[in-house]
């Protein structure tokens, strides 16, 4: 009960279906205590590491991940400190904005970042390790970092460094090799990593990787046409898999090539199946609730998309339309349901949000 009036307090307009779902400090300072509580709770864990022998067995968490321990699993970790520096970067009058920074001056201390890189030279079996859902989450993290003039971001951000350098040149190596984007609506989704890429790259200014990362995205996806989005979703997507390749093609190309290559793309029953809210049977089963997800996920896929869009074009107000009724959908389910979707949702909610 507790959880559903504190989704009535903050959400009201959701309810009377009058405004547009906007961050509120209100809202913010709810939706931080998500990743307040659960970056320090080491288990439950799915660490995802291989074990290679004996020694490793006995491994902890935390031994194996001095910063990212927390929040269940490391991707989930990394976007938790991003949604937090998000907060504190846009909105320091938090009156929780003191304990934000301590966790972040934790998190981000040097020897803790250097160990989180050597775990990928030290074990064995780790070039595949969060590729690329986690690499992508790190570089957002950094890209947060770099475009925030403020003291404690500029040592943030060279802490950081070895661990994003590391995941930089994996992926440089990686892309060349990779010969199919992964369509699945889970965290191995390639359109979605790269997207996220694209933006640290001009950030960044890491021109090769920029280009490295267009022509990839043109490889794979300029000639896609009817794409099959009348099949979405999966039992367990949080993505949907043509939402996200449109949200990476609208980076990669001028918007009158890009609305040419989007008005291929989509066909009638696939608009009409995408707009539909996403039915959760069981918030709290770890996977199901994934869907909850997959409305914040559809939400900023279209309003990057209509921002896009020349003002003539028909799914510039049927993307933003839909893309503020799945908020209104999703918002009040954040605050129902039980450690598999707090440990995440709050920043999938932050990002559809302000993006």
């Amino acid at each position: 009960m507790k959880n559903n009036l504190l989704a009535i307090i903050f959400f009201p307009v959701l309810f009377l279906g009058q405004q547009v779902p906007k961050l509120t400090d209100e809202m913010a300072l709810q939706l931080s205590e998500k990743p307040l509580h659960c970056i320090n709770q080491e288990y439950p864990n799915k660490t995802a590491h291989i074990i290679n022998n004996e020694n490793e067995v006995s491994l902890s968490p935390k031994n194996l991940h001095p910063t990212f321990y927390g929040c269940f699993d490391w991707h989930s970790s990394v976007h938790g400190h991003w949604m937090l520096l998000r907060l504190l970067k846009t909105k320091p009058g938090l009156s929780n904005a003191k304990d934000i920074e301590n966790i972040l001056d934790e998190s981000f201390q040097k020897e803790k970042l250097q160990a989180e890189a050597d775990y990928f030279t030290k074990y064995q079996l780790t070039t595949t390790f969060e590729r690329t859902y986690g690499w992508a989450w790190i570089l957002k993290l950094d890209e947060e970092l770099i475009t925030w003039n403020h003291p404690k971001a500029k040592i943030w951000h060279q802490n950081l460094k070895p661990l994003t350098d590391k995941i930089l040149n994996s992926w440089k190596t990686y892309l060349p090799k990779q010969t199919y984007p992964n369509r699945t609506g889970v965290h191995p989704n390639t359109a979605f990593a790269m997207a996220f890429a694209l933006d640290w790259a001009r950030a960044g200014a890491d021109h090769d990787f920029e280009n490295q990362l267009i022509e990839k995205a043109k490889y794979f996806y300029l000639g896609n046409t009817k794409t099959p989005a009348y099949l979405e979703p999966d039992g367990s997507d949080f993505f949907s898999p043509s939402l996200e390749i449109a949200d990476l093609m609208r980076r990669v190309l001028p918007q009158k090539e890009f609305v040419q290559w989007l008005d291929r793309f989509y066909e009638k029953r696939s608009l009409e199946n995408i707009s539909k809210i996403p039915v959760v049977s069981d918030l709290s089963d770890y996977q199901t609730v994934h869907l909850v997800g997959l409305s914040f996920s559809k939400a900023w896929c279209m309003k990057g998309i209509a921002k896009s869009l020349p003002d003539r074009h028909p799914l510039k107000k049927d993307f933003q339309k839909s893309a503020d009724i799945f908020l209104s959908n999703a918002l009040p389910l954040l605050f129902q349901g039980n450690y598999g979707g707090d440990h995440w949702l709050a920043s999938f909610a932050i990002y559809a949000l302000e993006d």
